[in-house]
């Protein structure tokens, strides 16, 4: 597949890598946009891969809870413009849709939009609206959850929406617990609740990426394996500069070896690269770089996952989710979590203004 100029620019914006960096993934995997992402994160070029649009579009999560406070639903409504979701009408309309959720059987969205709403269903009511106001609108997807105590909060004047079940009855200390456990959803973004629900292939391909990615970056290394590799290439597969370089600052003792990359040559650091690659049946099998890489994909998961994460509102900075939970109840836990943020995961449509006008001037 011909790699263009779009597709270059569209995983430069997803992951900040360069902008060469991104023509060469696309290339080494044929166009294939998600294992470009793959391929720079391997090579430790991503700085923040970033899921295929998740530039927002405008529009409205809303949630509504039951009377008895066990039950609670999240409605996500997308439209053209931010000037649209703000307008009294469309917010009236989604209030209505999320309490509609709530009597929902299930999360499928076209039984949800064959539902009886204002006398007709959801999908002619809300083509009703779309007629009158005049911008594209969609009932995109709604989630409900039940639980001993359930509890929701919204942020940015509907941006986010997040549902949060716990296990035990509720009194007011559970219930500020569980709300304050939404806030950090909100804020945090956690994928998983715990580890558990990582599936053993996504553990093994985290683990396959963090192991490239350390060996695509050497210089990250622990110092006897990258002393190891610094032998290796000054025999013969560096320049006679690089070569001296290395030969200067391991003869100066005061020299901190973590500014070594900013002294040699952009060539020089692709080979280290390179013969660490090559090398990677005998640095895998390396005790130290196994508790390198553990090192990393412990980090990793005390992101994604939320009883994993520090509570954000800890006082010693230091207390995660799960110790915050057990503080306010050795019993507590959470059930289910739901997070709904406007706009996530939908490509929307790039338009180039002074094209547009210049094209109706045309015309």
């Amino acid at each position: 597949m011909a790699v263009t100029a779009a597709m270059v620019k569209e995983l430069r914006e997803r992951t900040q890598a360069g902008m060469m960096d991104c023509k060469k993934a696309l290339t080494e995997t044929d166009g294939d946009m998600e294992k470009a992402i793959e391929f720079l994160r391997e090579k430790g070029l991503a700085k923040a891969a970033k899921k295929a649009g998740r530039v927002a579009s405008e529009g409205l999560v809303k949630i509504a809870v039951s009377a008895d406070g066990k039950t609670a639903a999240v409605v996500e409504v997308n439209s053209e413009t931010d000037f649209v979701s703000k307008n009294q009408e469309f917010v009236d309309f989604v209030d209505g849709l999320a309490k509609l959720a709530l009597t929902a059987e299930s999360d499928d969205i076209e039984a949800f939009k064959a539902m009886p709403f204002e006398g007709a269903t959801v999908a002619e009511v809300l083509t009703n609206k779309i007629a009158k106001i005049g911008e594209n609108m969609t009932v995109r997807r709604i989630a409900k959850i039940s639980g001993d105590t359930v509890t929701s909060y919204v942020h940015g004047g509907g941006r986010i929406g997040v549902l949060v079940a716990g296990n035990m009855e509720a009194t007011d200390a559970i219930k500020e617990a569980l709300t304050n456990i939404a806030m950090q959803v909100a804020a945090m973004n956690p994928q998983y609740i715990t580890r558990d629900e990582i599936s053993a292939d996504e553990l093994a391909k985290m683990r396959e990426i963090t192991l490239e990615s350390a060996l695509n970056d050497p210089f990250t290394l622990p110092k006897p394996i990258l002393n190891a590799l610094l032998d290796k290439a000054v025999d013969g597969v560096w320049s006679a500069e690089d070569v001296e370089i290395l030969k200067e600052k391991r003869a100066d003792k005061k020299f901190n070896f973590n500014y070594l990359p900013n002294f040699l040559s952009a060539e020089a650091k692709a080979q280290l690269a390179n013969i660490a690659v090559a090398d990677k049946a005998n640095i895998v099998d390396n005790k130290i770089f196994s508790g390198l890489v553990d090192g990393r994909i412990a980090k990793q998961l005390k992101e994604i996952c939320l009883l994993d994460q520090t509570y954000v509102r800890a006082e010693d900075g230091k207390q995660t989710v799960i110790n915050y939970l057990k503080s306010v109840d050795k019993g507590l836990s959470l059930s289910k979590v739901v997070r709904f943020e406007v706009g996530e995961g939908i490509e929307k449509k790039e338009e180039n203004f002074a094209e547009e006008v210049a094209k109706q001037m045309g015309n």
